[in-house]
């Protein structure tokens, strides 16, 4: 692989925050949870240590264990965020709602400098993203497939052996069971799945056994 992923377990939620960065040092981070200071100085420290140009902040979705850290890495490294246009309203929510979930030092998320469409490609560096569009767990989630590496950061859509809540604002199982049906699970078998809870899995592994063909 030309890709190196490091991840990180952050916050309360034990939220899966990923740095992704390619042979020339080019970064991007996704899906930011750091919350604490030393959670932003351990993400910090890692990106010094390996000497990474950060280029881009992206966002599978925009619920609060995945946007904690957005102000520090748009502060700190002065980057373009990418967020999904369906998922701005659960951005904005999060300032309602964050006290309420014990994190009343919430510092405002930006917002996004570019709205992503299902089917587009960002290129970073020697990195070629496909964004796919898999709502479900909310509006605008989309995963990441980095399709000649045979890997997909896939935010809350699925997990090893189960999915992405629907009980919350935006979030319906049945469109959720259209995104995992219809788009992640056409996907090759050897494909790497990266989550956004817990650890990482494959297509071909949840595609026989994920607890979703129970519903």
């Amino acid at each position: 692989m030309s890709l190196k992923i490091k991840s990180f377990e952050f916050n309360a939620f034990q939220e899966n925050t990923f740095v992704v960065s390619d042979t020339e040092r080019n970064a991007i981070v996704i899906d930011p949870g750091c919350y604490s200071r030393e959670e932003e100085q351990e993400l910090a420290a890692y990106i010094k240590q390996e000497q990474l140009n950060i280029v881009a902040l992206l966002n599978t979705h925009a619920h609060i264990d995945h946007v904690l850290g957005n102000a520090f890495i748009k502060e700190n490294y002065g980057v373009a965020y990418y967020l999904h246009q369906a998922d701005i309203p659960t951005l904005n929510a999060v300032q309602q709602y964050a006290s309420l979930y014990g994190f009343e030092g919430y510092r405002l998320s930006p917002e996004p400098d570019f709205l992503m469409e299902d089917q587009s490609e960002l290129v970073f560096g020697t990195m070629r993203i496909k964004v796919l569009h898999t709502p479900g767990h909310c509006p605008g989630h989309v995963v990441f497939y980095f399709e000649s590496e045979g890997i997909v950061i896939n935010g809350d859509v699925l997990f090893n052996g189960s999915f992405g809540r629907t009980d919350l604002p935006g979030g319906n199982l049945e469109t959720l069971k259209t995104s995992i049906f219809k788009t992640m699970f056409t996907m090759p078998d050897n494909t790497l799945v990266y989550c956004g809870h817990g650890p990482s899995t494959t297509i071909k592994k949840e595609r026989l056994s994920n607890y979703i063909h129970q519903f």
